[in-house]
């Protein structure tokens, strides 16, 4: 059997091994899907009619269908018939492959089922619900209408997710008309006070009425496009009923510029719910944008007193302090921050394929350069180990609230105010052998000298595992808690990194290194660690924290050192309430009573930033290096992708953009440096890059059967420029580009969306 003969034309598909084995798999992992559920299988069997002609079983996944009725689910799985690849030779005797049956199956997030249709070619059509156990049931419309919901949630929020990726998995437009779009609202009015139970983003620890995926949905939709009024009319009829839909509702009205009516429904609403955290945040948002950083505070201070156990509200609290400059009230407020173990969106398991067929789209495929391994995508280990890209959810977040501290304050700063506000781990073993001496002493007397029941002594007094410390008759848990013995951990002394740069320009070597402010201790030398812990609760996360000392750049030994200091060990690990409202004392030596335990998880990402850090200081340094030696600086294509993801990461923009066009240089298949720098130049409104740019992207997502315009990161660039120029300019720069219809076609279709649903700038 030819390999194309029984093969889709277009559609990419994995064959299996055992005929029906997808399915069988797919009902065994029901109950592992957590939330929304993975994207809808589709099932086939081709068959050629022929005794002894074994039959084929291949599927693939997909979102964008209507699940609204076993009917539209029936037609997709009839359109497939037409799609099977003709034999190129009209006197072929090998027999033509048909679809025989096929199974649409598609997650209902509301009631954790699994809808499924099977269909019989020629024949009928079979709708039934499957349950995590396994048993059929008859569908309801309730369950049609969750399955429907369901089915779009999933389209619009695995859109253009860079993190979610399957092998042959087409996305197709999940709402292609203003009569789509308002069935699609009616559905989720109705169904509104059910949307918690479908779950909620991994930094939202309980799904509520207003924070799940549903509204995440509905925001990212209509937020996206900036088609508000949809929404607000939407969340108009539900905050009558529900105060709190109110948060949402004035975030609708802010996104139309109406600010003022924004103002009179938080302000109606609070009086109704005042301890609602969304409420709250919805104010301080829009106090930041006003500049209003001092009230903003106090409401951010009153959401964590409100939901003192979501990250969000911390993670707000601390951006705030971040404005006001009061970096160490953000450090220690950083340091509560609950954090969650990362639970990522459901997914299929991967099973064994006799074949895979993936058909490549052209002709906008024939743009892109080949999809084979080169030299380009190697990259040097140190880049590939670097341990912050693996970080997810609240430890990704948590992270870039530290990336900002850094890019305000510098490194060095950083960690003084890190050794201000956090016991070390040296003076956490210096207290405690204070504490033993003073103790054998004390023994010995038989009595307590009253120099020793002072705070920070260990006479009358307790520590706590959180480092607090005081008197045992104050202590109303002594008995469970008692002295907690220092860490077993011994810090190594290790020998700080050193990054080797040429001195023949100081002034270029200070500007290249304005990440890492204030001077570089050449002469200091720390108490480092040789291991950081990987990051408790990320079971994602097993990033090697080994600090290697750097080589001579590129083999070439230059004179000058300069260090990045890196950052000694804090003390313990425990949990602790912290008063937010008052800066800590004045450092006392060696005593606790005015300093917190670094959480471990904190500690870590510290070694993460540190790594960060070291990499692109001697990246910097190299180019400096270069600069002054007049020689051409070069990077495969993959290691100029991670420089610029981390220049992106540590704030350094134009540096980040630098890297990723540095990357378009070299003939590497990936899609993210292109659809990077297409934010940026639309963030810019820079019309011609933008649409060169797209063009490639759209390319890309082709290739990987991304057919949808609506919801992506495209459509996304070019509604944002469409606001500054309006879409006819945009429509008559891709005309004078002089692109093959096909391509123009392709692009088009976003502006033809823009026309469609009436996107601000279609009319001009």
């Amino acid at each position: 059997m030819a390999a194309n003969e029984a093969s889709f034309k277009d559609i990419p598909e994995i064959y299996e091994v055992e005929l029906g084995e997808a399915l069988t798999a797919r009902t065994e992992a029901l109950s592992t899907f957590r939330e929304l559920g993975p994207p809808d299988l589709c099932h086939v069997v081709k068959t050629t009619g022929r005794n002894g002609q074994r039959d084929l079983g291949s599927y693939h996944y997909i979102s964008g269908v209507d699940a609204s009725s076993s009917a539209s689910l029936a037609a997709y799985i009839n359109s497939l018939t037409y799609a099977i690849e003709e034999s190129l030779a009209w006197f072929s005797k090998t027999p033509s492959w048909k679809v025989k049956n096929g199974c649409y199956c598609c997650f209902n997030a509301f009631s954790r089922v699994d809808m499924r249709v099977d269909v019989k070619i020629p024949g009928g059509v079979n709708a039934y619900v499957i349950d995590l156990r396994g048993e059929r049931h008859d569908a309801t419309p309730e369950i049609w209408q969750e399955t429907y919901v369901s089915a779009l949630l999933r389209a619009i929020l695995y859109s253009d997710d860079p993190t979610y990726w399957l092998e042959a998995y087409r996305k197709l437009d999940p709402l292609t008309s203003p009569e789509g779009e308002l069935r699609f609202l009616q559905a989720a009015e109705s169904l509104f006070t059910k949307g918690w139970q479908v779950g909620s983003d991994p930094e939202i620890q309980v799904a509520t009425v207003v924070s799940n995926h549903l509204t995440a949905g509905i925001m990212k939709y209509f937020g996206d496009s900036g088609r508000y009024q949809q929404a607000a009319n939407l969340f108009e009829k539900l905050a009558v009923h529900e105060p709190e839909v109110s948060s949402l509702l004035a975030k609708s009205y802010i996104g139309m510029n109406e600010e003022v009516k924004a103002v009179q429904i938080i302000s109606a609403a609070m009086r109704q719910t005042p301890q609602s955290y969304t409420l709250l945040h919805v104010q301080c948002d829009f106090l930041r944008s006003k500049g209003k950083h001092e009230w903003a505070l106090k409401l951010a201070r009153q959401a964590v007193n409100c939901a003192p156990s979501e990250f969000v509200t911390w993670e707000k609290l601390t951006d705030l302090y971040i404005d006001l400059g009061q970096y160490e009230s953000a450090l220690l407020t950083l340091n509560s921050c609950p954090m969650f173990t990362f639970n990522g969106r459901d997914a299929h398991r991967i099973l064994p394929a006799s074949r895979i067929h993936l058909p490549f789209h052209r002709p906008i495929g024939d743009i892109l350069p080949d999809k084979q391994k080169t030299e380009d995508d190697e990259a040097d280990p140190a880049l590939q180990r670097l341990p912050a890209p693996g970080l997810r959810g609240t430890w990704a977040r948590a992270y870039a609230l530290l990336t900002r501290l850094v890019s305000q304050i510098g490194w060095d700063e950083l960690l003084k105010t890190r050794s201000f506000v956090f016991v070390m781990e040296e003076e956490y073993r210096m207290q405690k052998a204070q504490g033993d001496i003073q103790q054998a002493v004390a023994s010995t007397n038989g009595h307590v000298p009253d120099d020793m029941t002072s705070e920070g002594d260990a006479g009358e007094v307790v520590i706590h595992e959180d480092g607090t410390v005081v008197p045992a008759s104050m202590d109303d848990q002594a008995s469970t808690r008692g002295i907690i013995s220092p860490s077993t951990e011994s810090v190594g002394h290790s020998p700080i990194p050193t990054i080797k740069i040429s001195t023949d320009d100081d002034d270029d070597e200070e500007e290249e290194e304005e990440d890492v402010k204030g001077k570089r201790k050449a002469d200091e030398s720390g108490d480092a660690d040789d291991e950081a812990d990987e990051l408790d609760g990320d079971e994602e996360q097993e990033a090697k924290k080994e600090v290697d000392a750097p080589a001579p750049i590129n083999g070439q030994q230059v004179k000058d050192m300069d260090t990045l200091e890196k950052p000694v060990q804090a003390a313990g690990e425990g949990e602790q309430n912290i008063n937010e409202s008052s800066p800590p004392p004045a450092q006392e030596p060696f005593s606790f009573s005015n300093k917190r335990l670094c959480e471990r998880w904190l500690d870590n990402l510290f070694m993460v930033l540190y790594e960060d850090l070291r990499v692109w200081t001697i990246f910097r340094a190299e180019v400096a290096h270069f600069k002054t030696q007049h020689v051409a600086y070069r990077k495969t294509g993959l290691e100029w992708e991670i420089l610029g993801d981390l220049g992106m990461r540590l704030h350094h923009k134009e540096e980040a953009k630098e890297a990723y066009q540095r990357c378009l240089d070299s003939p590497r298949y990936s899609q993210k440096p292109w659809a990077k720098l297409m934010e940026m130049y639309a963030e810019e409104g820079d019309i011609q890059r933008s649409i060169q740019t797209a063009i490639r992207v759209a390319a890309y997502q082709y290739a990987e059967y991304t057919e949808m315009t609506y919801p992506t990161q495209i459509a996304r660039s070019f509604f944002k420029l469409g606001q500054i120029h309006g879409h006819a300019k945009i429509s008559f720069t891709l005309l004078s580009m002089g692109l093959p219809a096909p391509i123009l076609k392709i692009m088009d279709s976003y502006l033809q969306y823009g026309k469609t649903f009436k996107v601000e700038g279609y009319d001009f």
